[in-house]
């Protein structure tokens, strides 16, 4: 069992940066991928980033690519991510995830979720 609990998020201008953090509670947090997703109001949830147990792998949407960076801290139990350049369209309730296996974009692999930061970009 894993418990995650986001922060970081709030309101910056187009161009601007945040960084959320993730921790997380419970056995085993180095044995777990872990990854971002983000949801608008009347949208589905979205993959952002993900990265491998150990750090030497990550994915990252499209949309995000070259402007969002994951990293992780398994000393301190914890996931970050760094979102620079951010644009209107990044606005979204922005989840934390683990999955027991590998890291993966699909939103169906992971086991535990947080209960997510609100991240607003002003245009």
């Amino acid at each position: 069992q894993v418990q995650l609990v986001e922060s970081g998020g709030g309101l910056v201008q187009a161009g601007g940066s945040l960084r959320l953090s993730c921790a997380a509670s419970g056995r085993a947090f180095s044995s777990y991928a872990m990854g971002w997703f983000r949801q608008a109001p009347g949208k589905e949830r979205e993959f952002v980033a993900s990265i491998s147990w150990r750090g030497e792998t990550t994915y990252y949407a499209d949309s995000v690519k070259g402007r969002f960076i994951i990293s992780r801290d398994n000393a301190k139990n914890s996931v970050y991510l760094q979102m620079n350049s951010l644009k209107p369209e990044d606005t979204a309730v922005y989840y934390c995830a683990a999955t027991y296996g590998i890291a993966t974009r699909n939103v169906g692999r992971y086991d535990y979720w947080g209960q997510g930061t609100q991240v607003t970009v002003s245009s």
